[in-house]
Parts: C-alpha cells; structure tokens; sequence
C-alpha cells in the first residue's frame, strides 16, 4: 500500500499483484506498481509506466491491484515458462482461472511483452480441433512408426477395456487423452478406477495428452520406448 500511495494514481502489479492474488509461493523482493505517468524512480520499488483499462483493476485487501487477467499477462513477461504454467495451475486450484478474461486482456494490450509466452501457455486451455480422437490417433501411430518402435494394436480390447493404443507381449497400452471427453469429475474417477483395474490384470498403461504430443513429440517418443524396453526385461 505504502509503495502504491507514493506512486499515486498507481496500483500494484507484476510479482507484488501475483503475491496478492496468491498465485506467487514466495513474496518478491521488490514491490512492483503501474502508474499512468512518470514518477521518480524508488530505490525501494519499482514503477512501470502504463494506461489501464477500468476492467483491470481491482482491490485486494484494501490495495488497488491489477486485476487476475492483467496480473497474468504481467507475470508472462517476467517469469519463465515452467513458473508460468505454475501460476496458471495455481489459479485453477484458487477457482480464479478464465480463459475468456485472459485472452480479452491480451486483445486489450496487444503489443505487451507478455502477450506471446502467454499465448503459448495458454494453448493446453484451448479447444483444438486438431487433437480430436481421431486425429490425435492417426499422428500416434505416425510417430511411433518414424522414431521405430514397435506397433501397437489400435483401439483393442482387453478384458471388456478398449485401449487406445496395446502392446500385447509388453502388455503395455497408452491412453491417448482428449480434455473435452475427459473433463468431468465422473470421467476422472472412472479413468482412475479403470487404470486401476487393469493393472490388477496385468496391464500398465499411461496417458498421453494431445497438447503434450504436439508440444514434445521425441520426448513423448523416447519414453514410450524407455517404458516399452522395461516391460520386455520385466515379463523376460
């Protein structure tokens, strides 16, 4: 508050804003403020020089802060990928994440520095045609057969489970996961309790995503065949 009162009209913003909305696990160093003119530069915090829109500010604890959506744009020009997608899970456990308000807030400030790794980021959030069953099945096999690994059965039937994706002498399958068929609680208790029952069979299985397969297809690759080879040692 003390940094946001010297800086006034100014609101708190980047890792002091992230602190705020708890989506930060450690409280930054140095108080960070958006203010829409000049002011003299602080030893003590740092001011960043900005015209916001009504809809991003808030408060928190009597404090004028960025709102979640900016706050997260913010954050995308400041941290790194992996505490990026950090702050973006937080926010899903606090019940703060909107994709809509995020990806209004990028419209608004187009040219911000935090707009690309944002965006980047936010690409596991979005429907995507591309990773429809189908699709995402038919690119599967297609890696598997250009980096060499065996090939599985597709869509098999073991013990009234049909999987996505069977290795028969490895026993060995692959869920190949589609968010908008497996999105609700319901799904996810019974995709645990099918995991479950087929282990009790005999059966390992992983899962795979469609945002992981398209972002890191040679590492998704690699430790199918690491998974794959352990299988052949164990059942040897």
């Amino acid at each position: 508050m003390a940094a946001v009162l010297a800086a006034r009209p100014a609101v708190a913003s980047h890792l002091a804003a992230g602190w705020l909305w708890e989506l930060l696990r450690y409280r930054p160093e140095r108080i960070a403020v958006i203010a829409p003119t000049a002011r003299r530069a602080r030893r003590d915090f740092r001011v960043h020089f900005g015209v916001l829109h009504r809809v991003d500010i808030r408060v928190i604890s009597g404090i004028p802060v960025t709102s979640f959506a900016r706050t997260t744009l913010d954050l995308a020009a400041t941290l790194s990928p992996p505490s990026l997608a950090g702050v973006l899970e937080r926010s899903e456990e606090r019940g703060l994440f909107d994709l809509t308000a995020v990806e209004d807030a990028q419209r608004r400030y187009a040219h911000h520095p935090g707009a690309g790794p944002l965006r980047q980021a936010l690409s596991i959030y979005r429907d995507d045609p591309r990773v429809l069953r189908s699709r995402l099945e038919k690119r599967f096999l297609e890696l598997v057969r250009e980096f060499g690994l065996p090939e599985p059965a597709m869509n098999y039937n073991v013990a009234g489970f049909e999987l996505d994706a069977y290795w028969e002498r490895e026993r060995f399958a692959v869920e190949l996961d589609v968010f908008e068929t497996h999105g609700t609680r319901i799904a996810f208790e019974r995709d645990r309790v099918r995991a479950d029952d087929l282990l009790a069979l005999g059966v390992e299985m992983i899962r795979v995503t469609g945002p992981r397969l398209r972002r890191e297809p040679a590492a998704v690759m690699r430790r199918l065949a690491e998974h794959l080879a352990r299988r052949r040692r164990e059942r040897s």
